[in-house]
C-alpha cells in the first residue's frame, strides 16, 4: 500500500478504519487517508468502493466502522455542515427535466444558504464559467449528456465550496466533452482554488487532472501517493502494492491499461503502469 498519509498542507480528508458493508457484502475495508488540499484522482475499477467512500465523505450513509473528517468535520456528528461546505457531482442523471439550467443552479445555492437574489447572480457566473451562459435559460431535458454533466458541475460550486467531490464527470461524453470537461475541472482546482476529490475508472482521466492519486480495488487501499512517481518522458505511473500485486494487475488490464510488474530493480510489490501518447501529448484511450 502507498503512503497514505499525504506531505504537505492541511488535509481536507481524513479517514482511520473507515468500513461500510452491504447485507454482508464489504464495501469499503478499514480505510486510513490523510489527503492534501489539491487535485486528488479516486481510481478503480466499477464496484473498487469509490462511490461509497464519497457518500461516506459527504454524510450521506454512516459507516459500520471508523471515522471520516472532512474540513476538519467529522461526518458522523457534523454531515449537514460539511455538506454546506463541500460540492458534489453524482454521477447519475438526477437533473429535473422541465427545470431550466439558470433555475436549477440558483435553487441549488438557495439550499446551500444563499439569497435568493445573490443565488441567481451566482447561478449565471458559473455557468457562464462552464460554458452554458447562452443556453441557461432552456429547458434541461433538451440538453445534450455533455450538456447536462456541465450543469452538474455548475450546481456543485455555485456555492464557492472549499472542496468538490465529482464522480465520473466524464461518464457518457464523447472526446471532445471530455476534454472540455477535464480542462473546467483543471480551471476549477487552479483558478478557483477549490481541492477537487475526481473519481473515475479512467486512468488518464485522473493523471491529466490530478496530482494525488488514491486506488481503491474491491473496497480495499491499494495504494495512495503524489503523482510525481509519474515518469513526464513516458508517462508511467509506478505504484507499490499492498501484497500479492497479480490480482490488480488483471483489473487493470481488463480495464484496458498496460500494466505490468516493476521489474526487480523496483521491487516485488511495485507495478507499473505505462501511458502511450498521441502526437497531441494526450494519454491514447484503451
Amino acid at each position: 500500500m502507498g503512503d497514505a498519509r499525504a506531505p504537505g498542507g492541511p488535509a481536507v480528508v481524513e479517514t482511520r478504519g473507515l468500513s461500510k458493508r452491504y447485507k454482508g457484502v464489504v464495501a469499503l475495508d478499514s480505510l486510513d487517508l490523510e489527503l492534501p488540499p489539491t487535485a486528488i484522482g479516486l481510481l478503480g475499477a466499477n464496484g473498487a468502493g469509490k462511490t461509497t467512500l464519497i457518500k461516506l465523505l459527504l454524510g450521506l450513509i454512516r459507516p459500520d466502522a471508523g471515522d471520516a473528517v472532512v474540513l476538519g468535520r467529522n461526518t458522523r456528528t457534523e454531515a449537514v455542515a460539511i455538506r454546506a461546505a463541500v460540492g458534489y457531482m453524482p454521477e447519475g442523471d438526477c437533473l429535473p427535466a422541465d427545470a431550466t439550467a439558470a433555475d436549477f443552479v440558483a435553487h441549488m445555492a438557495e439550499v446551500s444558504g444563499l439569497p435568493p437574489r445573490a443565488a441567481r447572480q451566482r447561478a449565471a457566473d458559473v455557468l457562464y464559467q462552464v460554458g452554458l451562459d447562452e443556453a441557461r435559460y432552456r429547458a434541461i431535458k433538451g440538453f445534450s449528456t455533455g450538456m447536462k454533466q456541465r450543469v452538474k458541475l455548475a450546481q456543485a460550486i455555485v456555492h464557492d465550496p472549499r472542496l468538490v467531490f465529482l464522480d465520473e464527470p466524464t461518464n457518457g461524453m464523447d472526446p471532445q466533452g471530455r476534454d472540455e470537461m477535464l480542462a473546467l475541472i483543471v480551471r476549477i482546482q487552479q483558478l478557483l482554488g477549490i481541492a477537487v476529490v475526481l473519481s473515475s475508472h479512467i486512468l488518464d482521466d485522473i493523471e491529466r487532472v490530478c496530482r494525488y492519486v488514491v486506488i481503491l480495488d474491491g473496497g480495499r487501499l491499494v495504494a495512495s501517493q503524489s503523482l510525481a512517481g509519474i515518469d513526464p518522458g513516458g508517462g508511467d505511473l509506478y505504484v507499490r502494492i499492498d501484497g500479492d500485486p497479480t490480482v490488480f494487475l488483471a483489473r487493470l488490464r481488463a480495464l484496458g491499461a498496460d500494466a505490468a510488474p516493476a521489474g526487480e530493480e523496483r521491487g516485488q510489490d511495485e507495478i507499473v503502469v505505462r501511458q502511450h501518447r498521441t502526437p497531441n501529448g494526450n494519454a491514447a484511450d484503451p
